[in-house]
């Protein structure tokens, strides 16, 4: 590869083909633009895979750490985001492999020193307790939050029905009205509280798994630094 740059900085809205290009060249500058231009969209595809923040942030960093060493070969068949995920998501599948014949092996080695013991391992792993109380806990706050947005005619239906878990019957003497009421009024509620918690769910995707601020901050000067690091003679 060329002598690394930071001269010829290009552009916000420098295509990713140019920008590839001037990164094959040794223009660091063009290869942080990439970076941060699909850095969101590349950790989100490493931690769907290894499902852990660290680990996925540890994968991107060497996956373009192998990018930028493999530029030269990029030539535009494919979209460079495209190309970079397929990086990215190989490096992922080999560490979650290598995760997993660790996973496999560490079962049958004695328990030493700060080693867990086949019981103590087994506890870690089904002990979820606090952690799926403080889920369940936050899932029942969103529910109830969504549940008092709905009318007063379907909400008192909802409670009743799906609360409460009284049958038609009792819900329609309760409420004094026909069975079919309760009935039409209930389903009606359902799909009021789906579109609401789906509506919810988008706004909340769109946040899912942020990569900006700090974090994209140091995964651009953990690869720059290795880029710019002095070659070893």
């Amino acid at each position: 590869m060329a002598t690394r740059s930071l001269a010829d900085k290009p552009s916000p809205d420098t295509p990713d083909a140019e920008l590839a290009s001037r990164a094959a060249s040794g223009n660091t500058a063009a290869f942080e633009l990439i970076m941060r231009r699909h850095n969101r969209t590349l950790f989100r595809t490493a931690r769907a895979i290894l499902r852990d923040d660290g680990e996925a942030e540890d994968a991107l960093q060497e996956a373009y750490l192998q990018a930028y060493g493999a530029l030269g070969e990029f030539r535009g068949d494919a979209k460079l985001s495209t190309w970079l995920a397929r990086i990215v998501a190989n490096q992922s599948l080999q560490r979650l492999r290598k995760r997993e014949r660790r996973a496999q092996i560490l079962p049958l080695q004695q328990p030493g020193a700060g080693e867990a013991g086949p019981e103590e391992t087994a506890d870690v792993k089904t002990d979820k307790g606090p952690e799926a109380a403080a889920q369940q806990s936050e899932m029942r706050r969103l529910l109830e939050k969504q549940i008092d947005t709905l009318p007063d005619a379907y909400r008192t239906v909802f409670m009743l029905r799906a609360v409460e878990e009284l049958s038609v019957e009792e819900t329609a003497q309760i409420l004094g009205m026909p069975a079919a009421t309760v009935r039409t009024r209930f389903f009606r509620a359902r799909s009021l509280l789906r579109e609401g918690l789906a509506l919810k769910i988008d706004l909340a995707c769109e946040d899912a798994f942020a990569f900006a601020g700090a974090r994209c901050d140091r995964v651009v000067a953990f690869v720059l630094n290795h880029i710019n690091a002095p070659e070893k003679t």
